[in-house]
This record gives structure tokens, sequence and C-alpha cells, in this order.
């Protein structure tokens, strides 16, 4: 197996867990890659004993068999930039926080490489946003597996995004902001604005409005087979954007539109896991906090 390695930054206290993996992979017979921003932090740690080959050339990824995220949340959404439209499956060890995407802790790492070893897997599709412009954003790389976010600028005043389902108009948001979320980021940005809750598998999108100037506006769940346009107005003349953790900012003139990316993210699921199990453990559901 060809197994590529991906991290935004690494702990020293970490760097054990690093070696175990190594070793893990090395006993399956893994051939182990890593990406150029995690060999230059692996350098940073002292490494002088791991023995791996680096990814320089993007079409390096279409030939592995997985990726292994290591970090939170954060750096699985940026492994899915990393794998682009090569589809390469991608497992999640967690080295973070929350952790709703990057699910595998580290006193797991022995057994996770022996479940991709012996295929004892199951592989989620989990749709991604695509945004299309009438000018080059976010230098061509314009998909995302959480969220696009349209905002205002540092500390202006409220803008007003006009939004439009299939061209139909659908409502003029006076707020902060808006998100247009999948069901994989209804745990992120959208729930802390108020959105609802959508298992990975639905087939939707939430439109959750950021600090609404109108009470009564409410996130609403369309179609993900939907094409949502906006028109944006402000005070200034600059608004932001972002897709994931990716941002930019544009001007009024800009023409956004969102739909479903024509190819998924593809993530490891190894047995015994099962979202509503997360939800549970990150949200603390049924917890009395009173005890």
């Amino acid at each position: 197996m060809k197994i590529a390695l991906h991290g935004l930054a690494l702990r020293p206290d970490y760097f054990p867990h690093i070696e175990l993996l190594f070793a893990s992979l090395h006993r399956q017979g893994c051939e182990i890659y890593v990406t150029e921003v995690f060999d230059r932090l692996l350098k940073m740690n002292g490494n002088k004993t791991l023995s791996y080959w680096v990814l320089e050339d993007k079409e390096d990824f279409a030939s592995l068999d997985f990726l292994i995220s290591i970090g939170g949340d954060g750096t699985l959404l940026d492994s899915v930039s990393v794998i682009g439209n090569h589809e390469t499956p991608i497992l999640g060890l967690n080295t973070g926080r929350l952790g709703f995407l990057a699910t595998v802790a580290t006193d797991r790492i022995e057994e996770a490489v022996q479940h991709l070893a012996s295929g004892n897997f199951q592989i989620e599709k989990r749709t991604l946003i695509a945004l299309e412009s009438n000018r080059r954003l976010f230098n061509g790389l314009t998909f995302a597996l959480n969220e696009f976010t349209i905002h205002k600028r540092d500390t202006s005043s409220m803008i007003t995004v006009h939004t439009f389902i299939d061209g139909k108009y659908l409502n003029s948001y006076w707020a902060d902001g808006l998100i247009v979320s999948t069901p994989t980021g209804s745990t992120g940005y959208s729930l802390s604005c108020g959105g609802p809750l959508i298992t990975p598998d639905a087939k939707n999108f939430v439109i959750t409005p950021v600090s609404p100037h109108n009470l009564n506006v409410r996130p609403i769940i369309v179609s993900d087979e939907s094409e949502i346009s906006f028109e944006i107005e402000g005070r200034t003349e600059k608004f932001m954007i972002s897709l994931d953790s990716r941002s930019c900012s544009i001007s009024s003139e800009t023409q956004l539109k969102v739909r479903k990316e024509k190819f998924p993210a593809n993530l490891v699921k190894l047995p015994e896991y099962h979202f509503f199990d997360t939800l549970r453990q990150k949200l603390n559901w049924g917890l009395d906090m009173r005890n």
C-alpha cells in the first residue's frame, strides 16, 4: 500500500505517536510518503530516523491508496484540498481537540493501521460544495467540505445578501454574513450560528444567516441539487468570502454561485464508529451537568 501523511502542526510531545505510526505502517509493508509541509515539520522536530518519500508533484497523489491526516478537523479539511479530485480515501488521526472528522485517537494507531491493511473499513462519500464566479478565486481551488461563507469585512456595518435558489428569489438577508453548509459542515460554523445538525449522508445544503437583523429569519434546508446564487450590498466596497478555512476579499461586482461539486471527499470509516456516537461524545448529549 502507498500511504501519505499530512499535517499542519506537530508538537514535540506528539512525536512518539508519529514514530509509532511509522513503525505500524512499516510492519504492514506500506510505502510511506509525506507532503512537503509535513516533511518540514518532521525535520523541525529533529527527525533523523524515519524513512519516507516526499510528495513533490500533484500527480503523485493519484497513485496513493490512502492519506492519513494528522491533526484536528482543520487539518482534515486541508487534506481534502490537498487531495483535490483524486478522491484518495482520507483517515483522520486526531491530535487536536474536538474531532468530528478526525476520529481516530492516538491510542488506536496500531489498530487503525491493521484495519487499513486488512480492508476492514468503509468509505463515506461526503458531499463537497463548489463555488462558481466570474473571476478567478482561491487560486482555482474552489471547493470545500464544510461550508461556503459570505461575511462583512472587518468591523463594518451589516451587509445585505440577496439569495436565489435555481434563479428564484428566496430572501434578502440583512446580517453579518451568510453560510451555505454541507451536511458535514452542519456540525461547524453553521451549528454555532443556530443551524440544524444533518447526518452526513443527507442530500441537502443548509443556508444559515450570521447574526441576522430580523430575528424571524431562520436557517433553511434545501436540496443539494439546487444552484444557489447571491447578490451582495453594503456600505463598503469589499466583502469577505471563505471556503472552509480559506478566505479572500471580493467586490460587489463579483458574481457568486454555489452547487454540489462533481466529486466527493472519501473519508475512511473504521469499525465501531458511528456519527451518532460522535455527536453524543462531542456535544455531551445525555449528560446531567448538575452532577
